[in-house]
């Protein structure tokens, strides 16, 4: 029984020349392309990573300004009274700045509460029986 190899490469006029002493591998510019590949990942990656901590901890001073502005707003309802000034710690970097304006709507004033930490600023407003 013969068998015959079939080599359409050698037909068509290909041939393929290996080195004698050639081991299996990847040649210098697969490898540097891989590499060029995986660090365009690895900096892509990196910059999302950082962005989005940046949009997490601006979400956080946002949701903490928002707490402390309610709760200092339901001091206002009790006693309102225009005041500035500092949260105790351990909020001692947001600042508060509270007011009272007279509203269009006759027996109302409006009370505001401005809670500021570096660039984000929060502001509340609500309207209360005017005080006599």
């Amino acid at each position: 029984m013969t068998t015959r190899l079939h080599n359409h490469n050698l037909k068509a006029g290909f041939r393929i020349r290996r080195c004698p002493d050639a081991v299996g591998g990847f040649t210098l510019l697969e490898v540097m392309i891989s590499l060029a590949i995986v660090g365009g990942l690895l900096v892509t990656l990196l910059y999302t990573l950082n962005y989005h901590l940046g949009i997490a901890d601006r979400h956080l001073i946002i949701t903490v300004s928002t707490d402390l502005a309610k709760e200092k707003m339901y001091e206002m309802e009790k006693t309102p009274v225009i005041q500035k000034g500092a949260f105790p710690e351990p909020y001692s970097n947001y600042s508060y700045e509270t007011s009272i304006r007279d509203s269009l709507m006759p027996g109302m004033s409006e009370i505001w509460v401005v809670v500021r930490n570096g660039k984000e600023k929060v502001m509340l407003s609500e309207l209360i029986r005017k005080v006599k």
